[in-house]
């Protein structure tokens, strides 16, 4: 350790305002979430060793302490595996930055590295069918500037597959009309991404444009979807309009999933690709991902496909091997050999 240095405080000061945003260029959310995970390990120490935010060293944070605050996010806070992974992610990261700045600190560091992540079920993902989204698109009340404003936000949040901030961001010079129609977004590590429009909705956007005048090149900067008050749709705003919609659609079709995100839209528009045989690298080019391994989530999760494939290799056949019914077979042994039979 640096002579009477207490370089805790400081280097974390510096990962949250410095490193993060300048030299990982990770965006406001990962760095607000990482921010959360320090604020509830600095509040543990408070509230259940006494130590006071400046009092806290590397020393008195060792790796029994870590494994201490994530119990008790746990056990008292009541925290679920993901999120306790997602505490531990950023408590990780912070330690691999701290192996550079402070060498010194090395062997303690490797000792919190080495704290495993929470072993948990991957859950299917949740997305739409295409009657469903068909029915959302024909809830907005296209005889309204603002439905027609609606329709065209959500078949943009469709078709680009995009997250709700990329959408949130658009300006009108991510836009491009001439044919091939496509649109910017502006993902991850500020990392950009052409996509292709379909062009029904490179006519709906169109049609938008003009009747908002924005077109020529002094409105490059402006929004691309505002409110009432010409202020850009924000990511709660945009979700408030998709579940106002998805609200009306599942009066009519009551089977539809009573939550409906802008993030499951993104995973209907993954699934869609997938069922209609696009290659998992285009998908993956298409939602932004750094590694196709989370594309390949949907091909997990489509347990529809995998079964049309499976039957295109069956061999074995279709055999009836239901217990009929005859009038000298035993009553009870029937029902019982057909219970099991129709399980």
């Amino acid at each position: 350790m640096r002579k009477s240095e207490n370089l805790f405080p400081k280097l974390l000061g510096n990962y949250l305002s410095a490193y993060l945003p300048t030299q990982r260029n990770y965006s406001k959310n990962t760095i607000s979430s990482y921010c959360d995970s320090f604020r509830l390990l600095l509040q543990y120490l408070q509230t259940e060793r006494g130590l006071q935010a400046n009092r806290i060293t590397f020393n008195t944070l060792d790796r029994s302490e870590v494994i201490s605050f994530l119990q008790w996010l746990e056990s008292v806070r009541g925290c679920s595996q993901s999120t306790i992974n997602q505490r531990l992610a950023g408590i990780h990261s912070f330690y691999k930055y701290v192996q550079g700045e402070a060498p010194e600190l090395m062997h303690e560091c490797q000792k919190i590295l080495t704290i495993p992540f929470r072993k948990k079920s991957s859950p299917l993902i949740s997305y739409l069918d295409k009657e469903d989204i068909e029915l959302i698109l024909a809830q907005p009340d296209i005889t309204r500037k603002k439905g027609r404003r609606d329709l065209t936000l959500l078949s943009i949040l469709y078709d680009t597959g995009g997250r709700v901030q990329e959408i949130a961001d658009l300006t009108i010079e991510a836009v491009r009309l001439q044919p091939p129609a496509q649109i910017a977004l502006v993902g991850k590590g500020q990392k950009v991404r052409t996509v292709p429009l379909m062009n029904s909705t490179a006519k709906l956007l169109s049609s938008y444009m003009k009747e908002n005048h924005l077109g020529d090149p002094s409105t490059g900067s402006y929004p691309l979807f505002f409110n009432q008050r010409q202020e850009p749709l924000t990511r709660s705003g945009i979700r408030y309009i998709l579940q106002k919609y998805a609200s009306l659609a599942r009066q009519k079709r009551p089977s539809m999933p009573t939550t409906v995100s802008p993030h499951i839209i993104r995973h209907s528009k993954a699934m869609h690709l997938l069922e209609a045989g696009v290659n998992i690298i285009y998908i993956r080019d298409i939602l932004g991902h750094v590694d196709v391994s989370t594309t390949e989530v949907y091909a997990k999760s489509n347990l529809d496909m995998k079964r049309r494939a499976l039957e295109k290799v069956a061999i074995i056949p279709d055999v009836n091997t239901t217990p009929f019914w005859t009038d000298n077979a035993d009553l009870l042994g029937w029902l019982e050999n057909y219970g099991r039979s129709v399980l």
